[in-house]
């Protein structure tokens, strides 16, 4: 048997407010039975899927596994500029 949940149920599964799912009905999967808007297992995990990111930055972003490698770091031969007023004596 499908189970046929109204916005408050929807809503608290999804983790969003009534009003959001109220809001955005059109662009969302759902079912109507009459003038009542229902919305399925198979609607929510559509739902989730559409609108779900994973995070790109921040703590929770995926961290690159650093990779070794034999050469040396690109930025290695950088050195920090002089304070101002200074003259440039050992350019090299």
């Amino acid at each position: 048997m499908t189970r046929r949940l109204q916005y408050p149920e929807a809503a608290e599964l999804l983790g969003v407010t009534e009003s959001w799912l109220r809001k955005h009905i059109k662009q969302l999967p759902h079912k109507k039975l009459g003038r009542t808007v229902y919305f399925t297992d198979a609607d929510l995990e559509r739902i989730d899927q559409m609108h779900h990111h994973e995070p790109t930055t921040g703590p929770l972003a995926a961290a690159p596994t650093p990779t070794q490698s034999a050469a040396p770091h690109p930025l290695a031969g950088l050195r920090p500029l002089p304070r101002r007023g200074k003259a440039l004596a050992n350019v090299s």
